[in-house]
């Protein structure tokens, strides 16, 4: 049988194809509109409560936060959680970092518009992003040669053309272009790699976090005569510095007997107002007298503003492999202590475990916890994935209200 070729379209049917093609665009055009309508106002609503809300009082960098589209930056997967405080995985063991630590290192590099800048530690170019508009250029390394392309490539999709990039080993800076302004680490070594230093203008001004694996500090380095003078911000938590700078790391962490640091709060630095060995602290406080539940100090959460942070975190290294759950011990008291706005926000201890690629395997959590009541002990054993390759423990109100205080934390590992 011979089919016939079909004839020309009639002139009803090429207005209803071409008014199908128009309601398909306006429709596409709409769809688009309201998804960037929600995300501009989750990134509102993402600076005022954990950028400002937090301290961050620096207009420009808060302007450069209000208009840098982080989900651009985060894989397509968890794109949802784009404008949540915390940090991301985004592949290659690296993450992105929380939005009020991206505001807080900006601000502290005190960002001029004829600043050159050296980054050390692309990652997915949100910190390069962020940096962009406030300063003259931006030059970043990343030494995971996947990240550093795609970060390339999605700084040039969104025309953040000041910001140059290259995939290498950030240990040893970019010579090339040397000296610098100011530089910014956005992963952390345990020392200051000397090339960092040799290549820092003198005058100019270093942010880098620095320590052993769970336990870090942030500095903000001043070079003087050659040498930098440090002044300690905050303690912080950044993924480590990879290439020559872990190779040649001294204390590594101990995945088969995890703990945490300063658990019982006794050990203080004076004029320090940060609790030691724990970081990103919100509305908390170290408190002394006679009214603890074991020795000098204790942890004193407070928060009248619903939905507002209130919590800090420690990181800690831990092999489901071998350890098959943790006994969790903790004194509490609270005071007036309700629920935010919503039924998750209140007042617990959650921690999340996190495989070889950070990504998260599992949560667990104690509590939650809410009315008045003196010092009372309370226990749970948790079971750990056996993919679990690091944790974190997260304790605080969490947009709960009131006064939540807690004492005597202990973390008790057994073998699977």
């Amino acid at each position: 049988m011979t089919r016939r070729s079909p004839g020309p379209l009639s002139r009803q049917a090429i207005q209803l194809v071409c008014r199908s093609a128009v309601f398909c665009l306006l429709l596409v055009n709409v769809i688009q509109a309201q998804i960037a309508d929600r995300y501009e106002a989750a990134r509102k609503k993402m600076v005022h409560t954990a950028v400002i809300g937090s301290g961050v009082k620096h207009e420009r960098v808060i302007q450069s936060m209000l208009t840098t589209p982080r989900h651009e930056f985060v894989p397509i997967n968890i794109r949802n959680q784009s404008y949540f405080d915390m940090a991301l995985p985004i592949g290659g063991q690296q993450t992105i970092s929380a939005p009020f630590i991206v505001a807080y290192m900006t601000e502290a590099l005190n960002p001029q518009p004829t600043d050159k800048v050296l980054e050390i530690g692309t990652g997915s170019g949100y910190q390069a992003a962020v940096l962009s508009p406030l300063v003259g250029s931006v030059y970043s390394i990343e030494i995971v040669e996947e990240l550093g392309y795609k970060a390339k490539s999605t700084l040039q999709k969104l025309k953040y053309n000041n910001v140059k990039t290259k995939v290498g080993d950030g240990f040893k800076g970019w010579a090339e272009y040397a000296p610098f302004d100011k530089i910014i680490v956005t992963c952390s070594p345990e020392r200051i790699p000397i090339p960092l230093v040799q290549q820092l203008k003198e005058g100019g001004r270093m942010v880098i976090p620095v320590g052993q694996r769970y336990q870090q500090t942030m500095y903000i380095m001043r070079k003087e005569n050659g040498k930098l003078k440090a002044e300690a911000l905050r303690p912080t938590l950044f993924v480590p510095m990879t290439g020559n700078a872990e190779d040649n790391r001294q204390v590594k962490p101990d995945p088969l007997n995890p703990q945490l640091f300063n658990a019982n709060f006794e050990t203080v630095k004076d004029d320090y107002e940060f609790i030691l060995g724990w970081y990103y602290q919100r509305q908390v406080k170290l408190v002394s007298g006679s009214d603890t539940a074991e020795g000098k100090y204790y942890a004193k959460f407070t928060n009248e503003t619903p939905g507002l942070s209130s919590h800090m975190l420690q990181g800690f290294a831990i092999d489901g492999r071998a350890i098959g759950s943790l006994a969790i011990g903790v004194q509490i008291k609270l005071d007036e202590v309700r629920q935010g706005r919503t039924r998750d926000e209140m007042p617990l201890f959650a921690i999340s475990f996190y495989d070889n690629s950070r990504r998260e395997v599992g949560v667990v959590t104690l509590g939650p916890f809410i009315g008045s009541h003196n010092w009372s002990p309370v226990q749970k054993v948790v079971r750990v994935p056996i993919q679990a390759r690091e944790a974190i423990l997260r304790v605080g109100l969490f947009g709960g209200v009131g006064e939540f205080s807690i004492d005597d934390l202990k973390l008790r590992p057994n073998k699977r």
